[in-house]
């Protein structure tokens, strides 16, 4: 099968998926493998939305527990054991403008001095009349383990998420269902929409609307569960657990220590 590799420190991997058949090269490829992080994830989806992608943590920058090494990940691959998720995606457009995220779709103030005034609208019913704030968002449910949760300090299992930053009002964020779509006016400005990690940032003015959905178009991605195992996160970010949970999970895995160096 052909693939297009992308992502950093590329000669770790190469070698172990040209041993099972997969070659990189930029003529009609059939799957994106995207090794590095969830950047590269979101880059990979946005850069080829017609194929399918396979994300692999790059071991050099984020250490793998024992099950999702790479020769096992290798492994179940070429065995046909590495599923197929459909994951969807948000649709945010201004004027004849879109884009489309498979994390999140938030507009922020781009003076950053400046709080942002808008309003918003559920399904064409006035939900707020004034906000002020940093910015505004939609998230997916994958999307909510990042920007969502920071700013709410929350995640959600189904639908779309809807999260105010740095409001000055008390105003809750929602849960929605996938069906409805946002309509957000700027009434001071401007504002700028962003998608995921896109560098294309398109300026809203004053008075200008944006809507968010969730899009027709959907990701199709090779084992996004591994790729978000809670235990290779562990590894990664220590500090961000209680130390007892971190000593349990190396006692019940002593072989992580090879693992990670290999």
């Amino acid at each position: 099968m052909n693939i297009r590799l992308i992502g950093k420190n590329l000669a770790d991997i190469a070698p172990g998926l040209a041993s099972i058949g997969l070659a990189g090269t930029d003529a009609a490829p059939q799957l994106v493998v995207a090794h590095g992080g969830d950047g590269t994830l979101l880059q990979a989806v946005r850069r080829f939305p017609e194929l399918p992608v396979w994300p692999i943590r790059d071991a050099a920058t984020a250490p793998l527990c024992g099950r999702h090494r790479y020769d096992r990940q290798l492994a179940a691959f070429q065995a046909g054991l590495t599923p197929l998720h459909i994951l969807p995606l948000l649709s945010g457009s201004f004027e004849a403008r879109e884009v489309r995220a498979l994390n999140d779709i938030f507009i922020h103030n781009r003076e950053r001095v400046s709080a942002l005034r808008y309003r918003v609208w559920i399904d064409d019913e006035l939900y707020a009349n004034e906000i002020v704030g940093d910015g505004v968002g939609l998230a997916t449910v994958h999307g909510s383990t990042a920007y969502y949760r920071s700013i709410t300090h929350s995640l959600f299992r189904v639908g779309i998420g809807l999260a105010f930053s740095n409001s000055t009002e008390e105003v809750n964020h929602l849960v929605l269902p996938d069906t409805v779509q946002v309509r957000i006016q700027i009434i001071r400005g401007p504002g700028c929409m962003v998608a995921d990690n896109s560098p294309d940032i398109i300026e809203i003015p004053e008075g200008g609307e944006v809507v968010i959905r969730r899009s027709p178009a959907t990701a199709l991605i090779y084992g996004i569960n591994d790729f978000m195992c809670p235990e290779c996160r562990l590894l990664r970010h220590p500090n961000k657990y209680p130390v007892q949970y971190f000593t349990m999970y190396a006692q019940a895995h002593p072989e992580t220590r090879k693992d990670t160096h290999e």
